[in-house]
């Protein structure tokens, strides 16, 4: 500082002078929002509900029950169910569910999506089902149990059902913004042509949260569908799992960091022309293979049935629902 010219040094030492100030009044009377208390309660319910360590990886020897960097992978037979709940219950996590039924994929299948989710999601806790369509009005109508409640938002239908598939993560980020940050502590993302079959709970809460791909869960990794195109931002050599889009979720804030980077190296494909080979389900694999998951569902909490061994599916918590693509996905 010796060498600036005096104006210059007392100019330097008034804004050093400044940020201290700012700082000091920052860390003694940082302001009480609604914001703070609620992230006052998210540490809270983290701290309360860390119940891992109860988790028995040894009861399952049949199948791999946690990954290289240690997160568990989530079996029948692994977790006290009533463990689980107690404590969620108790605190009332709150838990967003947010689903996109448009075009005829409304028809088909929402009113059995949402019936079903009543019958076996979260039970016991305050869930808010976020329900996207390009058709509000022809919603069903069905019964929610209160304090669980239906929340219906209108988005635009896209001529390919592609383009419909990967901007939901915008979709997603956007209300994570507007809404659920400061009303729930978890949110899960679904497609919505699945139906609940038996428990899906808060067992399966954590702080970022993939699903084994039923179809690939047993086969070695040069099997795997992962992009391998280098010219797209999901390219992928290699990886730890093949994970399916059809369910994903966590902590908040990690799910909208999820959605945020798969919907900008969707945007930065298309500004190459390019277009990832499963669309979102590929720029999402390649975002857990840089950012692993803390906690994997194993295929029962998304089986399909037409898959012919099934020895290691003890419960099947959700299931695929039949597939007519070439009357549901119009161009």
């Amino acid at each position: 500082m010796s060498s600036l010219n005096p104006r210059r040094r007392r100019a330097v030492i008034a804004c050093f002078l400044v940020l201290l100030v700012v700082c000091f009044t920052f860390s003694y009377f940082k302001p009480v929002t609604s914001l703070n208390l609620f992230s006052a309660g998210e540490e809270e319910i983290r701290r309360t509900t860390d119940l891992d360590h109860t988790l028995k990886f040894g009861a399952r020897p049949d199948v791999q029950t946690n990954t290289s960097w240690k997160a568990p992978i989530i079996w029948e037979g692994m977790f006290d169910p009533n463990l689980y709940d107690r404590d969620h219950i108790d605190s009332q996590t709150p838990v967003a569910l947010t689903v996109f039924a448009v075009g005829r994929y409304l028809d088909a299948y929402l009113k059995t999506f949402l019936t079903s989710a009543e019958k076996h999601f979260m039970l016991g806790l305050p869930v808010t089902y976020y329900v996207f369509t390009d058709l509000p009005q022809e919603v069903p109508k069905i019964e929610i149990a209160l304090p669980r409640r239906l929340k219906v938002i209108q988005v635009d239908k896209h001529s390919r059902w592609q383009d419909i598939s990967m901007i939901r993560m915008k979709t997603i980020s956007d209300v994570i913004e507007s809404e659920i940050r400061h009303n729930f502590s978890y949110v899960f993302c679904f497609d919505v042509d699945q139906e609940f079959k038996g428990r899906f709970g808060s067992e399966a809460l954590g702080d970022s949260v993939a699903l084994l791909h039923a179809h690939f869960y047993k086969l070695p990794k040069a099997r795997f569908t992962y992009d391998r195109n280098p010219k797209s931002t999901a390219f992928m050599e290699t990886g730890d799992f093949y994970y399916h889009a059809a369910v994903f979720g966590g902590w908040w804030e990690n799910v909208q960091d999820i959605a945020d980077a798969c919907y900008l190296s969707i945007l930065q494909d298309k500004a190459n022309n390019v277009e990832a080979l499963w669309h979102d389900e590929s720029h999402l694999n390649k975002y857990f293979w840089l950012h692993k998951p803390s906690r994997l569902l194993s295929p029962e909490y998304c089986w399909d049935q037409s898959i012919g061994d099934k020895k290691d599916i003890h419960v099947t918590r959700l299931v695929w629902g039949p597939k007519d693509y070439n009357k549901l996905r119009t161009q």
